[in-house]
């Protein structure tokens, strides 16, 4: 079995080998192995700001969404875009996501960037355009119905020092240890893979009993095995959708 630090730094070498640097004018474009909604890499930008990097998205993220018909207009969609980008440091500037670095933070402020896009595009990922519905006030409206007792879009500062947002925790009962929950509405290699991560970064500073939970988006599509197995495999319980009342009593406990 691998330990907590080793699966850490062959991350770590994983991300270092895949991503690429490219200077254009006054920016450095930074290629990254994650995958948007596309199959395309995520890029971001990089410029030096006086005593300050600026990491930006340059506007790509949500100029997507609603190239897709998922506008970011609404009250709700709104707050809900703000509170996933607070949790990971992230500000909304006009229709870029951005980010302020030193050079002491910056691999935390580039990696907090990086998931703010990949949590982004999944909180708002559309199988139909004009959703009104989106997956994370369905997990929500769940729980409530079955008495489930939470706290929604918690960080916890990983063993490396990153921060990771998690979107439910459960706290311990009598019954049963402390559950936390990361929803995954467009269930892909890439979002398994950055919710294994922060799971492996965060369990070891988490109560030794800690459970983990990946909520699954099965309604419009089938889940592969390969995402399943590769969360159970980081000791992540897969919840699909469509299974979601077998592990009510689970959750309520």
């Amino acid at each position: 079995m691998k330990t907590t630090d080793d699966l850490i730094r062959s991350y770590y070498d994983w991300l270092k080998a895949k991503t690429a640097w490219r200077e254009i004018n006054d920016w450095v474009e930074i290629t990254t192995p994650y995958l948007d909604r596309h199959n395309d890499y995520i890029q971001i930008y990089l410029r030096q700001q006086d005593n300050e990097w600026v990491l930006t998205d340059d506007g790509y993220t949500l100029a997507d969404l609603a190239q897709s018909g998922c506008e970011i207009d609404t009250p709700r969609r709104k707050a809900l875009l703000t509170a996933t980008l607070n949790g990971f440091g992230v500000q909304q500037s006009f229709d870029s996501l951005e980010i302020k670095a030193t050079e002491d933070n910056f691999p935390i402020r580039k990696h907090s960037l990086v998931q703010a896009i990949l949590a982004v595009n999944d909180l708002f990922y559309v199988a139909r355009a004009n959703v009104e519905s989106y997956f994370f006030e369905d997990v929500a409206l769940w729980l409530d119905d079955a008495d489930v007792r939470y706290t929604p879009r918690v960080n916890f500062v990983g063993h490396s020092r990153y921060n990771h947002q998690f979107d439910f925790v459960v706290p311990k009962s009598r019954q049963a240890p402390e559950r936390i929950l990361r929803v995954i509405n467009n269930p892909n290699k890439d979002n398994a893979q950055s919710a294994a991560f922060a799971w492996v970064d965060t369990k070891d500073v988490r109560p030794a009993d800690s459970l983990a939970f990946a909520v699954l988006n099965d309604r419009d599509r089938k889940v592969s095995d390969a995402v399943q197995d590769a969360l159970r495999s980081y000791d992540i319980t897969p919840i699909a959708w469509s299974k979601r009342e077998e592990f009510r009593e689970r959750l309520a406990a």
